[in-house]
């Protein structure tokens, strides 16, 4: 499993719009609007790095009201749930 966190900035008045394209693309599992720095962080899961590379470059890149965006691949969780368990459901290998 492969997890992503990808931190955006919007247009102005656009954060809902970009939130609702971007929980419509497979691949992400959440999208958070935030205070701060950034509009919107979106969690990514996917099976393998190729997949990540389509789904940020191919899919989230043509997304309109998108002004920036900084991705981060996240290298190991530290949590009290088992977040891999909960999220390779059907993603077992052939």
């Amino acid at each position: 499993m492969t997890t992503a966190i990808v931190l955006l900035n919007t247009e102005r008045d656009r954060v809902n719009d970009v939130a609702e394209a971007l929980v419509g693309l497979d691949g992400v599992s959440e999208v958070h609007s935030v205070a701060g720095r950034y509009d919107l962080v979106a969690i990514l899961r996917v099976a393998e790095n190729d997949t990540l590379a389509a789904l940020v470059t191919e899919h989230i890149r043509q997304i309109d009201g998108i002004t920036h965006s900084e991705t981060l691949i996240g290298f190991r969780v530290h949590s009290r749930h088992d977040l891999e368990r909960l999220f390779s459901v059907g993603m077992e290998a052939e």
